[in-house]
């Protein structure tokens, strides 16, 4: 349903039709991605700016997943309809020259007109960095969640795996959270550590409003000693926010891949934060 990238030129011209995008972004500046009519900056608004002035023409961008304020992504897929036709080189660095540096392109291809980067999407991964040091970190301010009191890594793995499958998350989601259904499922989840980082790394269908950050600071209470890893199961059965942990920081949440059925083909996603490796 999208062009091969292994086909891409110069030469070749994506639209008018669909166009997707792969983008990645530093949310430490933004109100989240949704528009908001009080003119706050998104990441929405600002991308559909630097579009429309490519595409000579009003442009709505729709994302796969609609990050919250002071969210990340390293994979951020975006669709978007146009009658405007130019090379996939144009589209890549026009947008890119009127978009500011906290927000960058790194694909463009042509999609056909059922391709939804939202709907289309099978699953969304989301990795939550943690960092447990006596001191707070200077480079990596706003871009993980600090502690500095010592996680307990096992402790948060045994916990975690009560989250995995089919369940109503109605104790994760936010007070405000406009899904039809508080049912998701997870699945994969784990917590592991790279050097001084504690990350989580959740797979799932899709998410609630707040359902990683909330998760990762029930997650955190456990690794605290606050709480037994069984709580967390206890939780569930509850459906009650007020029964789970804090919301944890924004700044260590990051939006790390979208899968989609095979015959999408989208640049497979770097897994970043940049510093971090592979889950074990």
């Amino acid at each position: 349903m999208l062009q091969d990238p292994a086909e891409l030129t110069t030469a070749f011209a994506a639209g008018p039709g669909r166009i997707a995008l792969v983008l990645e972004y530093d949310g430490s500046g933004f109100h989240g991605w949704q528009d908001q009519k009080s003119g706050l900056r998104t990441i929405g608004g600002t991308l559909a700016s630097a579009v429309s002035k490519v595409a000579n023409e009003p442009v709505t961008p729709v994302c796969a997943g609609r990050t919250d304020s002071g969210v990340h992504a390293c994979y951020q897929p975006v669709h978007f309809d146009t009658g405007a036709s130019r090379a996939i080189r144009s589209w890549v660095l026009g947008i890119n020259s009127a978009l500011p540096g906290d927000i960058r392109v790194h694909w463009a291809g042509q999609a056909t007109p059922d391709f939804s980067a939202r709907f289309t999407a099978r699953c969304r991964r989301y990795r939550y960095v943690m960092l447990d040091t006596p001191t707070a970190p200077a480079l990596l301010r706003g871009r993980v969640a600090w502690t500095h009191t010592p996680l307990d890594r096992n402790a948060m793995q045994k916990a975690a795996q009560y989250l995995m499958g089919e369940q109503d998350f109605s104790a994760f989601r936010a007070a405000g959270c406009q899904a039809n259904s508080p049912w998701r499922c997870i699945q994969a989840i784990t917590v592991y550590r790279e050097g001084p980082f504690l990350v989580l790394d959740i797979t799932a269908n899709a998410f609630l409003h707040h359902m990683v950050r909330n998760i990762a600071g029930t997650l955190m209470a456990v690794g605290h000693g606050e709480r037994q890893p069984e709580w967390v199961a206890g939780v569930l059965r509850e459906k009650d926010r007020r029964s789970a942990g804090v919301t944890a920081p924004a700044q260590g949440l990051y939006l790390v891949d979208v899968c989609y059925p095979a015959e999408n083909v989208l640049p497979r996603p770097r897994l970043g934060p940049w510093w971090l490796g592979p889950p074990p």
